[in-house]
């Protein structure tokens, strides 16, 4: 009985549609939206979210920039890792609010001038990803760790890649390329 008094309810509650008529967009704000500027990959953009959005679902919901992985959604396995400010910075963890007026670089914003970024090049020459699904947040710690200067040896390098896990095992593969990125013999 409930179920179809709710369905009445429902169909009485819809607006009558002229044939080939699409429903309008509701024009609900929500007026608890804090607007925010977000510099991603060298673009400004005028957002409004809720202020609990993650900067992770920031970039991928309302960004459309998808190759920022959600992994754990707790900040453990390293698969949204992004650079802020040229640090990385799990964007599960933090909110988008948090970054106006910072730069935020995606993975698709590694690349440059439609060239791979060295460490890109790297993971593909040294099979650095198998079902790729981390890669993104490897690349992007890897270019932060050569950054900081951390690639001096390869207990080095998997020291500061231990935030990003790979659950393939390439792991052999991902210290080879940050290795080369980093212009070290094996």
């Amino acid at each position: 009985m409930f179920t179809s008094v709710a369905a009445t309810a429902a169909v009485l509650a819809s607006p009558i549609l002229a044939k080939g008529e699409q429903p309008a967009k509701a024009a609900i704000a929500d007026p608890h939206a804090t607007a925010v500027s977000l510099n991603v990959n060298g673009k400004v953009h005028e957002l409004r979210l809720d202020p609990r959005t993650t900067l992770l679902d920031a970039l991928r919901e309302h960004l459309d920039l998808t190759g920022t992985r959600k992994g754990c959604d707790q900040g453990a396995c390293g698969a949204c890792t992004v650079l802020v400010d040229g640090r990385r910075v799990n964007s599960c963890l933090t909110l988008a609010v948090m970054h106006g007026g910072k730069k935020i670089t995606t993975i698709e914003g590694i690349a440059r001038n439609e060239r791979l970024h060295p460490v890109q090049a790297a993971f593909i020459r040294n099979d650095g990803f198998q079902c790729g699904y981390c890669t993104s947040g490897q690349i992007c710690s890897a270019v932060a760790l050569l950054q900081e200067g951390h690639a001096t040896s390869d207990d080095e390098i998997r020291e500061w890649m231990s935030g990003n896990i790979c659950r393939c095992g390439a792991y052999e593969g991902i210290v080879a390329a940050v290795r080369e990125a980093a212009g070290r013999e094996a």
